[in-house]
C-alpha cells in the first residue's frame, strides 16, 4: 500500500524536540521524506501497523499530531511536482 504520512510536533520544549526527532526518524526507517515533516511511504498492512504502534508510544497525544493518508497504488509515480521537488523510486517497502 501507498501511504502519505504528515506530522507536527510540538517543539516548544526539549521533550518536544526530542520527540520529533524519534518521529522522524521512526518514518526515515519506513518511507522517503518529501517536504520536512511529509514522507511517502510504500508497506504492508502489517508494517503499518508496527509504525503506528511505534509512532503512538512516541507522541504526546495532547500536543502532536500524525495523518496517514492512504493513497491508490501507483500514485507515487504520477505525482506533480514544482518547484525544487524530484521524482523519488518508490518500489517496496523500505522497512530498516
Amino acid at each position: 500500500m501507498e501511504l502519505l504520512l504528515t506530522y507536527d510536533v510540538s517543539t516548544i520544549t526539549p521533550d518536544g524536540r526530542s520527540r520529533l526527532r524519534k518521529v522522524a526518524k521512526l518514518c526515515e526507517g519506513y518511507g522517503m521524506r518529501v517536504q520536512k515533516s511529509v514522507f511517502e511511504i510504500v508497506c504492508t498492512e502489517p508494517e503499518l501497523l508496527t509504525l503506528i504502534d511505534k509512532i503512538q508510544k512516541t507522541i504526546n497525544d495532547t500536543e502532536d499530531s500524525i495523518r496517514i493518508y492512504k493513497v491508490p497504488k501507483g500514485s507515487f509515480r504520477t505525482v506533480q511536482m514544482l518547484g525544487t521537488a524530484r521524482p523519488l523510486p518508490h518500489h517496496d517497502a523500505l522497512i530498516m
